[in-house]
């Protein structure tokens, strides 16, 4: 197993090929899918044609960013996923932050502790300039994960394809953080 990175309750590591039960049941959970695209199940051939290919693609093509399945250290079980990848058409050290937990680790933190522990990485190992997330407007959650990891909120807009999600016309939000904003609040990595 080639871990990526280990916080005191998460060890995140590299996905491989074994890991496609796990991604088909996280994402075939309607409360995980909610709002990303309304709640609909991914296909298991869509994780196996599509997903992880994508996610095997990162691998190669960029050192130190990608997506990175979450166990929990104590039992190594399966609890989601982390992205931490460059950010779609922004300039370089623009990074993305993102994140799928399953329901039994939701509330407990892990978003937060995994979140934290990337973008310290980011800023103090692989020469990030700015970290950047979104999510619906609606979904509370997933924003105070963002704020709780000292992102802070940028912009509304809205984005077309997400009118099957529940609160799609409040828009997404975006978080963001620069590496003087982070240097600046001097947050340790981890924790709740």
């Amino acid at each position: 197993m080639s871990i990526f990175l280990e916080t005191e309750r998460l060890a995140l590591r590299r996905f491989t090929e074994a890991d496609e039960d796990d991604l088909v049941e996280l994402d075939g959970d309607p409360e995980v899918m909610r709002f990303i695209n309304g709640g609909e199940p991914t296909p298991r051939e869509e994780v196996r044609s599509r997903i992880l290919p994508v996610v095997f693609d990162f691998y190669e093509r960029f050192d130190g960013f990608g997506y990175w399945a979450a166990d929990e250290r104590s039992t190594g079980r399966f609890l989601g996923w982390f992205h931490f990848r460059p950010a779609k058409n922004g300039p370089d050290g623009e990074i993305e932050l993102g994140y799928r937990l399953r329901r039994p680790a939701w509330g407990r933190g892990y978003a937060t502790e995994g979140s934290r522990a990337l973008v310290h990485k980011g800023f103090t190992e692989l020469g990030v300039e700015r970290v950047v997330a979104e999510t619906m407007a609606v979904n509370l959650g997933s924003r105070r994960v963002m704020e709780k990891s000292g992102l802070i909120l940028t912009r509304t807009f809205h984005r077309d394809g997400l009118e099957a999600v529940d609160g799609f016309e409040r828009g997404v939000v975006e978080y963001a953080l620069t590496r003087a904003e982070w240097a600046a609040s001097a947050r340790p990595p981890g924790g709740g």
